[in-house]
């Protein structure tokens, strides 16, 4: 074994989930141990995540964690080895992990700082049975607090920060630097002061012996004012020790050829695609579609591009396309795509939630993947289109034009497109994107070669697993 590392993280799959970073955090470990390091994971005990670990045991506890008694417990789920930070008085609650009816919780600030707080003293001292961790791995806003815990007590112990999304960064009144455990010597602008206030997230970036990104264009977006969202000077300042570093998937979770939702096909045979096609159809109540099946499974906002889908889709629909939307998110959002399907009844299905099953029935099922973001710091939408052979079209930022081989007469002619890459990011970028897929589409034989192209793409974690190694071991040497 070459190492230990303590995860930090707000979520974790299987045990809860609201977005991409859980995947991530859930997937890290099994992939480092790969590696030869040992990841442990650490989350808050939100109601009925104890209930899911296997011999779950206390290894930490202490008397005052921000206003009452904390505990952490020990436990496995499946292979993963995961710490829960048990602290009623601020995780035994209602709603989500982070709000209830659509309302942030007040004390987000403390119940986050408590997990950075717990975390940073496992790290430093150990836990009750001598584990000890090298590395501490952070993420995002709600872990940004724990490499600076460590930074300002002097610890030995090494820290990553990753950001997933800048631009969520923990912003907090200044008036709680004292409830947060926070020095004052470091409210400042080379520290965690942001124009007057806290950032945890700042705090992360600014003690973290590296940071790390998910994808190496967002890493380089970053610096700039638009997607760096006021924190681009501190990216910049920090550019030395800053990875952008491909999030993955599970290969074995989304697998054509082995997914039970589905019927199964593979690259060398296509068949059961068509067959997921006409069932997908039939699902969403939409009509026959010689032209090609769009699909949208997504948050539904702004930085999504949803605005945009609404003045684009005449091109797919003049091609006798169709589109099926899976997704939530903001009520403008919500009712823009409802009012699609009403304008389009039978060429436009749209489903308001989310349903991880269907999900897999629509990737399966559809042609193409439609992914307008804004800004996207990785993106596993257009992983899951690649490896179903559902084409993704995509904006051309962050970890889409990582991943995406836009078709080009270039690519085309040296047989490497996998999807469609537009831009400048706005209605008519993606208009004519759309009206280049229905173009692709009727190519047959060439529609099917990408899509076999797309399938054999290498998507797993081993080579982003390599990368987090070396990075650790840099760290360690």
């Amino acid at each position: 074994m070459k190492g230990r590392v303590l995860s930090v993280a707000s979520e974790c799959v299987p045990l809860v989930k609201t977005g991409g970073l859980a995947d991530v955090v859930g997937a890290l470990p099994g992939a480092l141990a790969g590696q030869g390091w040992q990841m442990r994971v650490m989350i808050p005990a939100y109601p009925g995540v104890v209930a899911q670990l296997d011999a779950p045991r206390v290894v930490w506890e202490v008397a005052d964690l921000f206003g009452g008694p904390g505990r952490v417990l020990l436990g496995q789920c499946g292979a993963l080895e995961v710490m829960v930070l048990e602290a009623p008085h601020l995780f035994a609650r209602g709603g989500g992990p982070y709000s209830e009816g659509g309302r942030d919780f007040s004390d987000n600030a403390e119940r986050f700082a408590a997990l950075s707080w717990a975390a940073a003293q496992i790290a430093q001292a150990g836990d009750a049975e001598g584990w000890r961790a090298q590395v501490l791995h952070a993420h995002d806003w709600q872990a940004g607090l724990a490499p600076a815990y460590l930074r300002y007590a002097g610890a030995a112990v090494k820290t990553v920060m990753t950001v997933h999304n800048i631009a969520f960064q923990g912003h907090v009144v200044a008036d709680r630097l004292a409830a947060l455990r926070l020095p004052l010597s470091e409210f400042h602008p080379g520290g965690f002061e942001y124009w007057g206030n806290v950032s945890t997230l700042k705090a992360g970036l600014m003690t973290a012996d590296a940071i790390t990104t998910v994808s190496p264009r967002y890493a380089e977006e970053l610096m700039r004012p638009e997607f760096g969202l006021g924190l681009e000077g501190v990216i910049a300042a920090r550019a030395g020790v800053l990875h952008g570093i491909l999030n993955g998937i599970d290969a074995e979770v989304w697998s054509p050829e082995t997914d039970p939702e589905i019927t199964p096909y593979s690259g060398r045979s296509l068949k059961g695609k068509a067959d997921n096609r006409r069932a997908l159809l039939e699902e969403f109540g939409l009509a026959e579609a010689p032209g090609p099946l769009v699909i949208l499974v997504s948050r539904l906002t702004h930085q999504k591009g949803i605005d945009l889908i609404a003045p684009a889709i005449e091109p797919l629909l003049e091609a006798g396309g169709g589109l099926c939307v899976l997704g939530s998110g903001d009520t403008w959002a919500e009712a823009a795509m409802l009012g699609l399907a009403a304008r389009y009844r039978g060429r436009v299905g749209v489903r308001i939630g989310y349903d991880e099953a269907l999900s897999h029935r629509m990737f399966a099922g559809g042609d193409a993947v439609l992914v307008p973001s804004r800004f996207e710091p990785c993106g596993l939408t257009q992983l899951y289109g690649l490896r179903y052979g559902t084409l993704p079209v995509v904006a051309a930022t962050g970890g889409l034009a990582d991943t995406v081989i836009g078709a080009t007469p270039a690519t085309l002619a040296a047989a490497a497109a996998t999807g469609v890459v537009f831009h400048p990011v706005d209605a008519l970028g993606l208009r004519q994107a759309l009206r280049r897929l229905g173009q692709l589409y009727a190519d047959g034989k060439g529609w099917a070669a990408m899509q076999r192209r797309a399938m054999k793409a290498d998507l797993g974690w081993q080579a982003s697993a390599a990368r987090y190694a070396a990075v650790y071991e840099s760290l360690c040497d």
